[in-house]
This record gives C-alpha cells, sequence and structure tokens, in this order.
C-alpha cells in the first residue's frame, strides 16, 4: 500500500512514520511519499524517516518529492497536514485578537478563522487534484486545523474523507493509566466538536469508570486539561483543554499577553529537531519530539487509516464527522467530533445520549460560526469575515467582530487571493 503525507516536511511527520514503524503487523504500507514544497525541510524529514524504518525493521521505502501529483499517484490514502504561512502566521494568529481583549489561538476564534481563511482553499485545491490523480476511491485523513471546518469543506466537495485529532486517543491513554487499565479497553463517550468537546463517560468492560477518575484523580486531570476540579465533579465531565478558552476566557488573555507565543517556542523546537534529523547516526525518535505537541498522533493516523483500507471489520475511533442526524439539534451537514465506526466505506458515528443543554448550546453556536466560517473561507469577502467573527462566542460584540476583521484581512493578505483583487 501507498501512503502519502501532504505536508511531509513537518518535524511531525517522523511521529507517525514511528508509529507505522511500530504497526507492521497491521498496516501493510510498502511505500511512503512526503509531498511538500520546501525541498531542505521535506529531504532532512524523508531521510531520517527512512532511517527509523529501518532501525525497525520495516520494509517501507521513503521517498520526497514537491510535486503533489507525482506523490499522490496510486495512493489509497493522502494525509494532509498543512501550515499555510509556516509559524510566522501561527503567530500572528496567537496574537493579533489581543488589541480586542480576545484569545489568541490557531484553531479557534479569530486566530481560528485566519488559518481557516488561508488553509481552506488550499486544502480543497489539494483534494481535487488527488481526485483526479488517484481517483475517487481515495481515502483522504485531514489532521489539518481547524479541523472540523475543513473537514466539512472536504465532505461539501464530495471527497473521501475523514477529520482526525489526537484529543480523545490522548485522554484516552491518561485515563487508562491512571486506571490500570488497557487502552483498547477504555472507551470514551467522547462528545461534540473539534477541539470543543467533553468526555461525558469513560467505560471499561461496559462499566462507567468516570466518576471515580474524577473522585481519585480529578487534580492530576484537571492540571492537564486546565479546568477545576470543583466543576469537573459537579458537570461529572472532562473537558478537553481547549475549553479554557471559553470558560476561562479572560484568564487566558491575561496569560497569553505575558507568555512567549506558542509560535515562538515550536519555532525553536523545529530548528532543534531538523538538526537532529540530519545527523545521519540517529536513528530512533528523539526526545524533543515530545516538546513539538500531538501526542499519540501516529497511533491514532495508523489505527484510522488501517480501518479505512485494510478491508476488516469495522473498528471504533473517535473521527470528525457528518452529523447525519446523530446530535438532532445541528443541522444534518454539520461536521462533529464522536466515537464512529470506521471501514472501508467510512465513518458512521455512533449514538449520542442527548446532550445536556449546558453543552448543546456552546455546540450549536460554534457550528453555526463554523458554517459561516467555512462561507467566508470558499466565497471570500470582508464583510462575511465580520459576519463570522460576530457568531463567535470568543469574539461576539460588534466593535470587536469589525476592528479584527479588518486586521485579520490585512495581515492575511497574501494569502487570501479575494483581498487582491
Amino acid at each position: 500500500m501507498k501512503l502519502t503525507v501532504v505536508g511531509g516536511g513537518s518535524t511531525y511527520t517522523p511521529e507517525l512514520i514511528d508509529g507505522i514503524a511500530g504497526r507492521r503487523s497491521t498496516l501493510d504500507v510498502d511505500e511512503i511519499v512526503l509531498v511538500d514544497p520546501d525541498a531542505y525541510r521535506v529531504s532532512a524529514v524523508g531521510d531520517f524517516s527512512q532511517r527509523l524504518l529501518d532501525h525497525a525493521g520495516h520494509p517501507a521505502k521513503v521517498s520526497t518529492t514537491g510535486n503533489l501529483e507525482e506523490g499522490v499517484d496510486g495512493a489509497s490514502a493522502v494525509l494532509i497536514q498543512l501550515r499555510v504561512g509556516g509559524q510566522l502566521a501561527r503567530r500572528s494568529d496567537e496574537t493579533f485578537p489581543h488589541a480586542c481583549g480576545c484569545v489568541g489561538q490557531e484553531t479557534t476564534g479569530a486566530g481560528g478563522l485566519a488559518k481557516a481563511l488561508r488553509t481552506v482553499p488550499v486544502v480543497l485545491d489539494i483534494a481535487e487534484r488527488v481526485r483526479k490523480i488517484a481517483g475517487d476511491d481515495t481515502w483522504i485523513v485531514n489532521f489539518t486545523n481547524p479541523v472540523g471546518i475543513v473537514t466539512r469543506a472536504l465532505l461539501n466537495e464530495g471527497h473521501r474523507a475523514v477529520g482526525l485529532c489526537n484529543v480523545a486517543i490522548d485522554l484516552q491513554r491518561t485515563f487508562a493509566k491512571l486506571l490500570g487499565a488497557g487502552v483498547d479497553e477504555v472507551k470514551l463517550e467522547h462528545t461534540g466538536l473539534n477541539h470543543l468537546s467533553w468526555e461525558r463517560g469513560v467505560y471499561v468492560n461496559g462499566v462507567d469508570r468516570l466518576p471515580e477518575l474524577l473522585e481519585q484523580h480529578a487534580e492530576l486531570i484537571g492540571e492537564r486539561v486546565t479546568a477545576p476540579t470543583w466543576w469537573m465533579r459537579r458537570m461529572n465531565v472532562v473537558p478537553s483543554s481547549y475549553l479554557k478558552y471559553y470558560y476561562s476566557h479572560d484568564a487566558q488573555v491575561v496569560k497569553q499577553r505575558t507568555e512567549r507565543p506558542r509560535a515562538d517556542v515550536v519555532s525553536d523546537v523545529e530548528e532543534e529537531l531538523l538538526k537532529v534529523y540530519l545527523d545521519p547516526e540517529v536513528n530512533t525518535k528523539p526526545e524533543q519530539l515530545e516538546k513539538r505537541g500531538g501526542a499519540y498522533y501516529s497511533e491514532a493516523a495508523v489505527q484510522l487509516v488501517h480501518a479505512l483500507t485494510s478491508g476488516g471489520p469495522a473498528e471504533e475511533h473517535v473521527v470528525n464527522v457528518r452529523n447525519n442526524g446523530t446530535m438532532p439539534f445541528l443541522p444534518d451537514d454539520a461536521v462533529i467530533e464522536v466515537p464512529s465506526t470506521v471501514d472501508g466505506n467510512g465513518a458512521v458515528p455512533l449514538p449520542v445520549r442527548a446532550v445536556e443543554p449546558r453543552f448543546s448550546g456552546l455546540i450549536s453556536a460554534v457550528t453555526a460560526y463554523e458554517n459561516l466560517a467555512l462561507e467566508a473561507a470558499v466565497k471570500g469577502g470582508r464583510d462575511r469575515v465580520a459576519d463570522a467573527l460576530l457568531a463567535h462566542p470568543l469574539v461576539g460584540q460588534y466593535a470587536y467582530a469589525e476592528q479584527l476583521a479588518d486586521t485579520l484581512v490585512q495581515i492575511n493578505h497574501e494569502f487570501l487571493p479575494w483581498a487582491r483583487a
């Protein structure tokens, strides 16, 4: 099987390769192509990735290219992990909203909208070219943020696409360790949208162990997801760490204004990693890769690709998928993040028990924003940008939406063709 990684020059990529090396018996990959316009980075990452596989005794061969058509020809699955504008654009996403006292983050709020506007047209162009070269049956696994919006864009255009995030698998591994259970024994009642989700149950052999986790380990869990223990116990949920931007917005803005932007930290880590990758003596995953983020990304990606391409029985994974009535208070075409059955026919969401109003209200509001964000990304227009910002719970005021829209368009001018017209 041929697997293609678009954005393969990312310093993240060896995490994926390491996961493939460890799953030789289940994921039958013999060719991996890394596609990236940055020849220097993709060469360094590609050579190191081959050393990882060779050291693990995996027979797959890695090649690199800057030509998308060449890279995806004959691929069974294409994994997209892009960052349009690089870390410099990310730094902007994380800082420009502060002028209005709004949180700066690359996947939600005004910063998340900026990333969506830059990213959606590029991903749709790539997906259309993949369809022409590799065919309609090729699976696209989207790991590009904001995952929900980008995946919805792909599905709207009829692509065979599934969105993936590592939040659920990270929490699953955490809970398994705390409970002394096997990873495969732990099932999450993961409910919501990408980067807007709650664990409403943690099941081991059919028994909900969430109350026990919150009774015995709330402090540790709360520190990990940035949530107060009393609130988690009262709600009987564990929120994803991204909920802090909603539930503790002002405190997060204060914190961000005093801390070094994450983009700068990641840039330093990437520089360190590239030096390691260029060392021909290094053939195992370096410790610095843990600083890059994306814990268990490799496991989640490899398991999902296996489910989509192996031809085997359906597996359960937490993915981004069409709602199709799963949450009755949302449109059918909304993209939600829930446990789903996945096989060669795609992902189908499992039934979700009624969502409490304290969660469904926020889910509905952010879904409405995502719809407006996607419209702005596809059709363009400064006013559409402002409308999406006004609808976002993290902005939500006329003056802020107007000011942030102007700033966003100005800063991202080179990435928005409609803004240059």
